[in-house]
């Protein structure tokens, strides 16, 4: 997909607040700083669009991203470490499950970031079971690919791919925010859940 129109649209903490438009939708989560407003950024070719920062932990909210005004990209607040209470860890989970739970119709799809440098942590673990529990087919891309070397990403990606015991399905795909490495790839993939 080419994107010229895109914003952020909705901003949410409960159901409540969700967009009613019915538009189908693609939700990003991963680990606190794994690269999710980088990757949303780059996808849709805009440099400040969702909100980068080095401190962990700065989406707090459902993010609802209008895209060309036939999907919604919905960033996810992140997990693990963050300068955050514990009670704002807890919250955060809280409306994740939520948001799995009440958007079943239009979920086309649960993106899980890894960052491709590390084995995938606990929490990643635990991350992927939820998608499985609540039956979505799960989608992992590996982030930050630029910061290893080329002959390297492969090995790392099947690191990946056994630490979480991947299915054949279950896809895993590498990216880099910086170099646009993989865009083409993942839209390929959004593209095709779009069509069916």
């Amino acid at each position: 997909m080419t994107v010229h129109q895109v914003a952020l649209e909705k901003t949410a903490v409960r159901a409540a607040q969700y967009p009613n438009t019915g538009l189908p939708e693609l939700a990003f989560v991963g680990r606190s700083n794994v690269g999710k407003s980088s990757l949303i950024n780059r996808l849709v070719g805009r440099k400040a669009l969702a909100r980068v920062s080095s401190a962990p932990g700065k989406t707090a909210t459902i993010n609802f991203y209008n895209v060309e005004n036939k999907l919604y990209f919905v960033d996810l607040p992140g997990y693990g470490y963050a300068k955050v209470s514990r009670a704002e860890r807890e919250r955060w989970g809280v409306m994740i499950e939520e948001y799995l739970e009440k958007r079943k119709g239009q979920l086309l799809a649960l993106v899980m970031l890894v960052d491709s440098r590390h084995e995938p942590t606990a929490l990643d673990h635990q991350m992927l079971e939820w998608i499985r529990y609540f039956g979505y087919r799960p989608v992992i891309i590996a982030t930050k690919t630029d910061k290893l070397a080329k002959t390297k990403v492969d090995a790392h990606l099947e690191v990946i791919r056994n630490a979480l015991q991947l299915t054949e399905d279950e896809l895993l795909l590498p990216f880099s925010s910086e170099s646009g490495f993989g865009k083409d790839a993942v839209w390929g993939l959004f593209d095709s859940l779009l069509e069916k």
